[in-house]
């Protein structure tokens, strides 16, 4: 079974920039932090500048889905608190993610990128690292990631119900 992930997390910036998008639907993680998916809806409402109808320019900062427009959105929220957009791809136990945090508007964490087959950083993995950004706590064992629950869902479908 694999895991698809591509999201924005953060807290009250979060949850109040997302009151004002139709296609956002929130979903509350742990910790006092909320998961936004990122839905091809989403991405068209706020982040579409090229034309195509996808979300805009691919590939920023490392990301498969993170356009410049939406990277430039998630900075601007992040000057009511930090915000991270984060993306993993995993089945079989073989995967990669990518991790960054805005805080003040201005990008303080990353873009981290672990790649396939490669043992994370002592740190923690980048999702771990940016949700500890956030403010997440792990304890007794457990990275950030399973601290706020992340492995709830496997998909972005799973988070939207």
């Amino acid at each position: 079974m694999g895991y698809d992930l591509q999201a924005a997390i953060g807290g009250e910036a979060l949850r109040a920039a997302a009151r004002d998008l139709p296609a956002a639907r929130l979903a509350p993680i742990g910790q006092g932090l909320s998961l936004l998916p990122m839905t091809e809806a989403l991405l068209d409402s706020v982040a579409d500048g090229d034309g195509d109808g996808d979300g805009g320019d691919d590939g920023v900062l490392g990301f498969w889905r993170l356009s410049d427009r939406f990277a430039k959105t998630l900075a601007d929220w992040s000057t009511a608190g930090p915000v991270a957009y984060v993306e993993a791809e995993y089945f079989g136990g073989v995967g990669e993610q990518t991790a960054v945090v805005w805080d003040g508007g201005t990008l303080t964490l990353g873009s981290l990128h672990e790649p396939e087959n490669t043992p994370s950083p002592p740190a923690g993995s980048p999702i771990s690292q940016a949700l500890r950004r956030l403010g997440a706590v792990a304890a007794g064992g457990e990275d950030e990631f399973t601290a706020v629950e992340l492995g709830r869902h496997r998909s972005i479908e799973g988070w939207l119900t």
